[in-house]
């Protein structure tokens, strides 16, 4: 077993009912759902945390390209006629 922690955390009691529905229907922990859905959030929001902080620090230190480069780069892959 993995080591584990416990939060508390409120819940609309609609969501919680649901949460319980979906335990029912799954045959899975209500403990076990929350989980997974905040480990997917989780990974999820700091995939793009980390994208913004990726592309800011391209933009400080000039790793950019403008968007008439982008567009004429973009023409220039489909083989559109330049704008």
């Amino acid at each position: 077993m993995t080591d584990s922690a416990t939060i508390t955390v409120r819940l609309p009691a609609s969501l919680k009912q649901d949460l319980g529905k979906l335990a029912e229907r799954t045959k899975r922990t209500r403990s076990f759902l929350a989980s997974e859905a905040i480990a997917g959030f989780v990974e999820r929001e700091l995939r793009i945390v980390e994208g913004i902080e990726q592309g800011l620090a391209d933009l400080r230190e000039g790793n950019v390209v403008g968007h008439a480069g982008a567009m004429a780069e973009m023409d220039e892959a489909i083989g559109a006629k330049p704008r």
